[in-house]
């Protein structure tokens, strides 16, 4: 890790003097569209360049250090106002004017930057969900939980602290996730992990819908999540942000403090989270030792100049989760291993009980944009060491996994001419794992893989035409292993190629409506747990057996969208179709090691399609009516049955009141419901169904200024009505009787109130 960190420094320094470019000035103003008058405030950003400016008291800005050549696209953005996206060219356009529209109700209108080419979402073929920042704050216990609220958004969950993310039906390793543009590689395989990202870096997500291989390669058939970091403050600035909260259900506490500022483009950010809880409570009560702890850092350090930009970011993850193997007395009340009933004081105990899992991430990466001529050179690094070990009765581990990963991924951008977008990239991956511990799941493995893709986007005045293809290699080499005498892992050695595509098409019908589609192929190779397991999983208690003979996935994906932005009315419906050819999972068939049910990994064929919908109304100003939709269908057509583990359909709609009240900004008050419908498509050899259920919340909140400092304030309040139910993706629903003693049978969390605030500070205005 320090020969890595002083490497990458060491590029830091010197790529200043490696590349060069002439040095330009941009300004402009931002007005409104209708009276003329200035929008002080707003925000001009050119998000490949990772800049950023906020237009003075007359409206104007003023953007240093940019190239004197090349396009990029422009975001301009104004609350109350409709956001515009607009390519600009740096050697032709130095004095620009925005002019912004007034809005009820916030557009599409904004930049994609996960896809290969950034672009605005109106003009981006791939389906894409935005989270913004005030979304992120919303309670929640987890960055995959805040992130489930969306249309076509589930997640896995082993209790509060774990989550995995699920779009349109598909998880695990079908779902990638990149931070600072790097492929996050840690245990996504795992049932009972989360990801190892701290929440509250994110400054925005985009969650990519769809098969996504043509840009990341192996793993994206069911999607992409993009977290993405703030971009860098104005020249001169220094500031940050406070925030804090406390949960009721588990005593959840978390704090985050962050700061960031920009001298002479040398700029910089650090930030420190901290989070702990102790069990959850059911509406029949508390779950023992189901309590966390999780400790984040993470920072950046990095020039912003004519040239482009070089980003040095790292970060640590640390969390510990308790576990607990239900057993139960005589009249049905949890005990502890010495059949004892657990008191108050047990069950609100912050340090945790054995046994539990340390859960520990680091992650150093290197991003940078060099401008070369009329195109740029996208070149991301990175190295990660995942960590998990599990504690059965002491702090020493009796299960220690370590895996070590370096991700390289370049893109040249040509450069726009006469509406044609060009790209061309190549990727490698590298991964290295080894057992430290007595107890072993998964075989010691290598993993090698390498991939390269050609891209051409055509731009008309109302549409926008997408293709591309890419080749992919990758290698597993798992290692044998004999434990007592007896052999434990067979070795295995395995390569796997393929050739992925895709074709888009958008159109704008009108200013207001718009239509996209997408057709995709997309392929993920088997992961070493899926070829050699061979061992308990402590949190999900079941024996898996893996299948060295397992083929890559395989898949073919049609989705359509037609949306609607009007002054009152924001709606949009899609549907899509993703068959699955090969698909890899894990199945029980009767059999039983150490009174645990065993699930062997096999492949089938299998089609998921279904739909997703949104309808915003804005009638007046002080109400917001929001309500959205998703469903999926998903059927293992070898044996004609459906897929287990999928979620069930959702319906939220939420009411949110915002008057206008003297001395406060953003007053709100916010009503909600999420009714979940019945899963009963489930697979009956090793699934229940799940009923539907509806859950109320609400939430207020309001803005203050003590002096000239803001605070936000907010009380979120879930499952209000302390509902019991059993969500269709939990870990902990009942499971069948004839396959374990276990029967978990254990309710999702019960009634939640969060008190939170949010504090953004400048400690220096920009120059």
């Amino acid at each position: 890790m320090q020969k890595i960190i002083i490497v990458l420094t060491v590029l830091l320094a010197f790529v200043s003097n490696v590349f060069s470019g002439e040095l330009a000035v941009v300004s402009g103003k931002v007005i409104d569209i209708q009276t003329g008058k200035p929008l002080p405030g707003a925000t001009v950003t050119i998000p490949d360049l990772r800049i950023s400016v906020n237009a003075d008291q007359s409206g104007t800005f003023k953007l240093r250090s940019v190239p004197a050549k090349g396009q990029f696209l422009v975001e301009i953005r104004f609350i109350g106002y409709e956001t515009v996206t607009k390519t600009v060219d740096l050697s032709k356009d130095t004095d620009w004017e925005f002019a912004l529209k007034p809005t009820l109700i916030e557009t599409r209108e904004v930049v994609i930057t996960g896809t290969i080419s950034s672009g605005s979402n109106k003009r981006n073929s791939t389906s894409v969900n935005i989270i913004n920042k005030d979304k992120l704050l919303l309670p929640s216990s987890n960055i995959i939980d805040a992130l489930a609220k969306s249309p076509g958004i589930s997640q896995v969950s082993t209790g509060p602290s774990i989550s995995k993310p699920v779009i349109r039906g598909l998880s695990y390793n079908r779902v990638v996730t990149i931070d600072n543009g790097i492929k996050q590689e840690g245990q996504q395989w795992g049932d009972e992990h989360g990801i190892e990202i701290d929440q509250f870096k994110a400054n925005r997500v985009e969650v990519l819908k769809g098969a996504a291989s043509l840009i990341y390669g192996s793993d994206a058939l069911g999607g992409v999540i993009n977290l993405l970091e703030p971009i860098p403050v104005p020249e001169g600035e220094i500031s940050g942000e406070f925030l804090s909260n406390y949960s009721s259900n588990n005593g959840l506490t978390s704090s985050s403090l962050m700061l960031t500022g920009n001298q002479n483009g040398i700029v910089w950010r650090g930030r420190g989270t901290y989070k702990n809880a102790y069990s959850f409570k059911t509406p029949t009560g508390y779950f023992p030792n189901s309590g966390f702890n999780e400790t984040d850092f993470s920072g950046m350090i990095g020039l912003n100049k004519s040239w482009g930009y070089s980003h040095l970011n790292f970060s640590s993850f640390r969390n510990n989760i308790g576990f607990y193997e239900p057993s139960f007395d005589d009249q049905g009340n949890y005990v502890d291993e010495d059949g004892g009933l657990f008191s108050k004081d047990d069950l609100k105990n912050r340090s945790l009980l054995y046994p539990k899992q340390d859960i520990r991430h680091y992650k150093i990466s290197l991003n940078n944009n060099f401008v070369i001529g009329s195109g740029n050179l996208k070149l991301d690094l990175g190295y990660q060491k995942n960590q998990r070990r599990e504690l059965e009765d002491g702090p020493d581990p009796s299960l220690f996994f370590n895996l070590n990963t370096y991700t390289g991924d370049a893109r040249y951008y040509i450069g726009q001419k006469n509406g044609w977008e060009p790209v061309f990239g190549a990727s490698t991956e590298i991964g290295h794992s080894e057992n430290r511990g007595e107890e072993f799941l998964i075989p010691a493995y290598d993993t090698y893989g390498v991939g390269a893709f050609a891209y051409l986007k055509k731009n008309w005045e109302h549409s926008t035409f997408n293709m591309g293809v890419r080749y992919d290699f990758r290698k597993n080499v798992g290692k044998s292993l004999i434990a007592d005498g007896e052999p434990l892992f067979e070795a295995f050695h395995n390569q796997f190629s393929n050739i992925s595509g895709a074709l888009g098409f958008t159109h704008k019908f009108t200013e207001k409506l718009n239509f996209k589609t997408n057709i995709g192929s997309a392929f993920r190779a088997p992961n070493p747990a899926e070829l050699g397991s061979n061992g308990e999983h402590e949190g999900t208690f079941r024996y898996e057996i893996g299948n060295s003979n397992l083929q890559p996935e395989r898949s073919y994906q049609v989705d359509a969208e037609l949306a609607y932005d009007g002054d009152i009315i924001n709606a949009s419906a899609s549907i899509y179709n993703n068959y699955i050819h090969d698909f890899i999972y894990a199945a029980h068939h009767g059999e039983f090691i150490d009174d645990l049910p065993v699930y062997n990994y096999g492949q089938v064929n299998a089609n998921l399609y279904g739909a997703e919908a949104s309808l915003v109304l804005h009638p007046v100003h002080f109400i917001h009516f929001e309500n959205t939709f998703g469903y999926t269908h998903a059927q293992n057509t070898s044996l004609d049955r459906p897929l287990s583990f999928i979620p069930a359909g959702v319906l939220r709609n939420e009411l949110r009141y915002e008057p206008e009240i003297q001395h406060v900004q953003e007053p709100f008050v916010s009503v909600g419901i999420a009714n979940y419908f019945k899963q009963n498509r489930v697979d009956e050899e090793f699934e229940t169904p799940t009923a539907g259920y509806t859950l109320l919340n609400a939430s207020v909140g309001a803005t203050f200024f003590a002096g000239k400092q803001l605070i936000k304030i907010y009380i979120s309040g879930n499952n209000l009505l302390n509902k019991k139910y059993y969500d269709a993706l939990s870990r902990y629903k009942p499971g069948r009787l004839d396959q374990t003693d276990l029967s978990l049978g254990i309710y999702n969390p019960g009634r939640n109130i969060t008190f939170g605030v949010y504090v953004p500070f400048i400690l220096k205005h920009s120059s």
